[in-house]
């Protein structure tokens, strides 16, 4: 930042929840972070406060106005408000073209200093986003720029979300097994079920979730599905032949279902680092994953004329630990190919889960090059006057 600049020191950061725990999960991370690590005053505006509670039970949902963990929390309830120039931040983002309400676009342009306007977008390994990686946007009618900032996996890009201390809380709790059995204790796990293969299953509801249970039963080792709440319930409740609440569990031939609390945002990792392999959805807990340095497979968010699938593949080719068994088992996960039989998929992956785990490792090591996605965002307002 030049001499003559002037600090930015505030933040609204609007988001509308769309998949569920995903959107509102990014900008949860987001606005803790840059409260936390840069000291900017964040306001998050959010829509779905029953949605944000699953993830951070703090959330009171008949509140318009709350403070968690330092940021002020607003219900994003009125499109049509009216805003005071004097409240507006100096930083401005809405998550995924989330379209801020116009009363707060019309205050901005009467600001004796436009803020700094970003659209955050989602994350992809697309190409494209390289050549619109901070891209201007020139408001039809106003004096006023937005600026396109995408998250992604190489240095043309704003990289992803991390915490500064992540890894390092990651490192401490594979290093003391009594934390980490604790911690599985606390989900209900037997000491009897600790050495079995632990998954941990977060997907849509669509996923081939009953087909994969029948190939874990056959499986030659004994493996412990954990499965939050409210997860793939159909497919769940089926199997345990209940309703699937949490402490109900179910043993067919090799396989374990355990249903576990849909638990906040700094459990879950834990849950990601406590587990052999991962299924994840959308971008939240597929970043998270990343993180975790654990084989994973990512359940896409689904699109029209299936543009997810575009995606899934440029990130496989994209991703280090990637291997045939890791494309097939994911392709199929995904519907983007069928016919395949899981128990053979299955087998697959799991024969290369060693080499993947260890190419997970380099993967991390080369995301960390790329700075994380908060102080990134940071240093691109700071070029902006």
């Amino acid at each position: 930042m030049s001499a003559n600049q002037i600090a930015r020191t505030s933040l609204a950061l609007f988001c509308k929840v769309v998949d569920n725990y995903g959107d509102i999960g990014i900008c949860w991370r987001l606005a803790r972070q840059l409260n936390n690590e840069h000291k900017i005053q964040v306001r998050l505006w959010v829509d779905d406060l029953s949605s944000f509670k699953r993830i951070c039970p703090q959330v009171q949902t008949d509140l318009d106005l709350q403070l968690i963990e330092g940021v002020r929390v607003h219900h994003w309830n009125n499109q049509d408000g009216v805003f005071e120039k004097e409240a507006i931040a100096d930083i401005v983002i809405e998550f995924f073209a989330c379209d801020i309400p116009p009363g707060y676009i019309s205050a901005m342009a009467q600001c004796d200093r436009a803020p700094v306007w970003i659209n955050l977008e989602g994350l992809t390994a697309e190409e494209w986003v390289e050549g619109c990686h901070t891209l201007p946007s020139p408001h039809p009618s106003l004096p006023l720029t937005k600026y396109f900032f995408f998250p992604g996996f190489n240095a043309k890009t704003g990289g992803l979300l991390q915490e500064r201390s992540l890894d390092q809380q990651r490192r401490d709790f594979l290093a003391d097994e009594q934390t980490r059995s604790s911690f599985l204790e606390r989900l209900g796990v037997l000491p009897e079920e600790m050495q079995s293969q632990k998954i941990s299953l977060f997907c849509y509801p669509h996923a081939p979730v009953e087909a994969l249970f029948t190939a874990w039963t056959h499986h030659l080792l004994p493996v412990l599905c954990l499965v939050p709440e409210g997860v793939a319930s159909k497919s769940v409740q089926k199997f345990l032949g209940s309703a699937p609440t949490v402490g109900k569990y179910y043993q067919r031939g090799a396989l374990t279902v355990r249903v576990i609390p849909f638990m906040p945002q700094a459990d879950y990792d834990k849950l990601l680092w406590s587990c052999e392999v991962n299924f994840v959805r959308g971008e939240d807990s597929f970043v998270r994953a990343q993180w975790a340095a654990k084989p994973f497979i990512w359940h896409i968010y689904p699109q029209d004329e299936n543009l997810h699938h575009k995606k899934l593949k440029a990130f496989l080719q994209t991703h280090l630990a990637t291997t045939d068994s890791s494309r097939e088992f994911s392709l199929s996960w995904n519907g983007a190919q069928a016919g395949r039989d899981w128990l053979d998929l299955w087998s697959g992956l799991n024969s290369d889960l060693t080499a993947i785990e260890t190419r997970s490792k380099d993967w991390l090591a080369q995301m960390n090059t790329l700075g994380d996605l908060a102080s990134n965002l940071l240093s691109f307002v700071n070029t902006k006057q």
